[in-house]
């Protein structure tokens, strides 16, 4: 059976590795050139590291990143709002560099079943195959189009029509730091409020610290542009994570700009904050402005499916949108897989007839819909929160923090953390 992957981002190339695990060989196609280490930090819980595992790669990530153990709630002078233990489960959360995870995904491919340099422009549903459609003029026949192409998805665009994403109103940095300050806490996952700006740290491997800032687009001074000078893609696109020409980081030209815009918007807010923005190369800093999507219940048609960021991106607030891209690759290939096996020992890793891989593809969508758009909402509604400028709802916040029984967090994170795409009934 033969299945074409659109987009070399995270959730193309989990897909990809997940498929072979069953037997499968698909085709990824890529939109850059080249292959470059982009992105900032990326957070991997354990409900993807149980994926992870199952790939074969959960302890070269556990090599490359930092555990967390524990979670810190801060307002900006420094005060302590809330502490609390992460659940403990059988796999831990782990923050790494996003080259790190992606670097981990390609080695465990084959080489040649990547295809760079493939701008995906549609696709044609014909009576016993698939067809992708390429800028180039190129195409590809397959009986399978997993579309793993990010939030400004063409695929998605083709199916739905249903515009651009939505903007949420704040803007957020990302950046590494390649020594740990000796304020920041072991193992520990750090988010620090403000009035409409957050800050969150966390350790990464090799003595590395990985932070996140947002502010709101009303306090913010310096426009969100890509290097070209368009307005720039979110770096949780699958398919552009890899793309030199419309990444998300920051050139060295405008950096110290960029810096100094940081610097006067988190001014006089306890450290690290200062010393981590102050100690970040000036080319590993990303911005963009946070974009997500109401959730639909069509994800595909025929032989297509989307899958990631293409059909339900989410906001960064919960660190989820990867994580939640890995999980729809695992449930997707499984469900492939059984249906393929369901046709019998004859035709396993042959054609499967159309109205046998619509099904498996709208069994996939069906288990994803409803845990992928709850993820989607809550994320949401605590980016509201988090954003809150206005002083009394600033303190409305900090109170409500600092009341959070330690049992209730406990109970929320393991309500994400321990769902296993890998056991879920198909």
């Amino acid at each position: 059976m033969r299945i074409a992957i659109i987009g070399g981002g995270i959730g193309g190339l989990t897909a990809a590795l997940a498929l072979r695990q069953f037997g499968f060989e698909p085709v990824v196609f890529e939109q850059a050139p080249e292959l470059l280490e982009a992105g900032a930090a990326i957070l991997m819980w354990p409900n993807a590291m149980r994926v992870l595992h199952r790939l074969g790669l959960a302890e070269t990530i556990r090599q490359h990143g930092g555990i967390l153990e524990h979670a810190r709630w801060m307002n900006r002078d420094g005060k302590l709002l809330n502490h609390f233990q992460l659940p403990k489960t059988e796999m831990p959360a782990v923050a790494l560099h996003r080259a790190e995870l992606q670097r981990a995904l390609l080695q465990a491919l084959p080489q040649n079943s990547i295809h760079l340099g493939h701008v995906f422009e549609s696709y044609e549903q014909l009576s016993d195959r698939i067809v992708a459609h390429f800028s180039s003029g190129s195409s590809f026949e397959s009986d399978v189009l997993i579309a793993a192409d990010g939030l400004h998805s063409r695929a998605r665009a083709q199916l739905l029509n249903d515009g651009p994403p939505a903007d949420r109103g704040y803007i957020a940095w990302r950046g590494v730091v390649p020594y740990t300050p000796s304020s920041v806490t072991p193992a520990t996952a750090i988010e620090i409020y403000g009035h409409g700006q957050r800050f969150g740290i966390g350790p990464l491997g090799f003595g590395k610290v990985g932070w996140w800032a947002s502010a709101n687009k009303t306090s913010c001074r310096l426009p969100v542009r890509q290097e070209n000078g368009e307005t720039s893609r979110s770096e949780t696109d699958a398919s552009a994570s890899w793309d030199s020409s419309r990444r998300t980081s920051i050139t060295s030209e405008d950096g110290m700009t960029t810096r100094e815009e940081l610097l006067r918007l988190f001014d006089g807010w306890c450290e690290p904050v200062p010393e981590l923005i102050k100690a970040t190369p000036l080319t590993s800093l990303v911005r963009n402005t946070v974009y997500d999507r109401r959730s639909v219940r069509r994800w595909g048609v025929g032989a297509m499916t989307l899958l990631g960021d293409a059909i339900h991106p989410t906001t960064p607030n919960l660190g989820q949108g990867g994580c939640l891209a890995i999980e729809d690759a695992a449930v997707m290939a499984r469900c492939l897989e059984k249906y393929a096996s369901d046709a019998g020992p004859a035709e396993r890793g042959k054609e499967l007839p159309l109205s046998s891989v619509s099904v498996a593809l709208r069994r996939f969508e069906k288990l994803r819909f409803a845990r992928t758009a709850a993820i989607a909402r809550y994320s949401r509604a605590y980016g509201v929160v988090g954003q809150w400028q206005n002083r009394w709802a600033v303190q409305v916040r900090a109170l409500l923090l600092s009341s959070v029984p330690k049992g209730l967090a406990q109970r929320l994170f393991r309500a994400v953390f321990d769902y296993d795409a890998c056991a879920v009934s198909i």
